[in-house]
């Protein structure tokens, strides 16, 4: 079959308007051990421009790593833009920000939460991306923090994965940065600073989603939608914070009653948010008396965002399985179309099973009456990262 024609493509396509690109290369990086090292090097060797938006940006090495690099690059000559949300950020240290302005770094910040502006306070850039020169991009859901460090061996060291991604999808992930950037710094860009267009580098066609935040359903939450309701063999999900909207959760119980095995994997006792556990367990019950096979990982805190649907769609992104992400958030996802990725991805999901523990009784989800309480009130707040 030609993979013009595959089924979730066209779907994505037709029912959500997402444009894929041809000539795409995607490197999937496991944890903190190989992110960080690919990203550094990549800082330290632009020539002309890096653009860099993250949600989370906290302390440890990797912290100074960037801010140094970021800087060094600016004094260079290299053009640096860095976004930070205002809420994820906050507890950043001043003094790599002040690093980083010093040397010529261009800084700002994503929403400043002000008395007068509190409807601004529940809409946070939610993206993680880094764009140097028109060479490569990176996305996922990876935080500078010292929780990202090392290879996920024990609690001090979260799962999660990043990717690489070079050649013409590179430009629409370059434009999400800017609907930001824009949004806080009130410019795009000059008209001397239009990039070269990204050469081709690989095979993989690529379709990200920039899911602004809206009244309704983002594009992430309909491309979900559409990618659910089409699947045909499997659905294997992984999320640190899951609250689906009652539509995504019939969508998933009815993937299993026409036989897709859907598997869905969240973070164990180890979830660094109590609150996103409780809210989880709203929906969790529904569909393991479906026949969805829940997974906890108990490791670490799992904080890794990918699907994989059948043998031929991957998505990864910053884009959680909850309702913050798909009505709320600013947000990135990017769909490869690529059975090569879908079979890498399936085969990190298989090896995160040896840390996971399986529900398999609904009543191992019971709560108190005041957990299910506390978990309607707060489910409008949790799975933030």
């Amino acid at each position: 079959m030609n993979p013009r024609d595959d089924k979730f493509r066209r779907a994505l396509e037709a029912f959500v308007g997402v444009t894929f690109l041809e000539g795409n290369s995607v490197q999937r990086l496991r944890n903190g051990v190989e992110i960080f090292p690919a990203m550094l090097e990549a800082i330290r060797l632009a020539e002309r421009r890096i653009d860099f938006v993250t949600f989370v940006y906290w302390t440890g090495d990797i912290a100074r790593q960037m801010a140094t690099a970021l800087a060094e690059r600016a004094r260079a000559g290299v053009s640096v833009r860095v976004l930070l949300d205002a809420v994820g950020a906050h507890s950043m240290d001043t003094g790599l920000v002040q690093q980083m302005e010093d040397s010529g770094v261009e800084v700002a910040w994503f929403r400043p939460v002000t008395r007068w502006k509190v409807w601004e306070i529940d809409h946070r850039t939610h993206r993680k991306i880094l764009v140097v020169d028109d060479q490569v991009a990176f996305t996922g859901g990876v935080g500078i923090a010292a929780e990202w460090e090392g290879d996920a061996r024990d609690l001090s060291e979260w799962r999660d994965s990043h990717f690489a991604v070079r050649g013409p999808a590179i430009d629409p992930l370059r434009s999400a940065f800017i609907s930001d950037w824009r949004d806080a710094a009130g410019e795009m860009f000059r008209g001397d600073e239009i990039p070269a267009r990204p050469a081709p580098a690989g095979d993989v066609a690529l379709g990200v989603i920039d899911a602004s935040a809206e009244i309704e359903l983002n594009t992430a939450g309909r491309a979900f939608e559409a990618v659910v309701a089409v699947a045909e063999h499997r659905l294997w999900i992984t999320t640190p914070y899951f609250n689906p909207s009652e539509r995504l959760t019939q969508l998933l119980v009815e993937a299993t009653e026409r036989g897709v095995e859907v598997r869905l994997m969240i973070p164990g006792d180890h979830i660094d948010k109590r609150v996103s556990l409780i809210a989880a367990q709203e929906q969790a019950r529904q569909l393991v008396e479906a026949g969805v096979a829940l997974h906890r990982y108990q490791r670490t805190m799992l904080h890794l965002k990918q699907l994989v649907a059948d043998e031929s769609l991957a998505m990864f992104g910053s884009v959680n399985f909850n309702e913050r992400s798909l009505f709320k958030d600013e947000e990135v996802a990017t769909v490869a179309i690529d059975s090569g990725l879908n079979r890498l991805l399936a085969d990190d999901f298989v090896d995160d099973l040896d840390a996971c523990e399986v529900v398999l009784d609904p009543d191992e989800l019971h709560r108190s009456t005041t957990e299910k309480v506390i978990g309607k009130l707060t489910t409008p707040f949790q799975g933030e990262m």
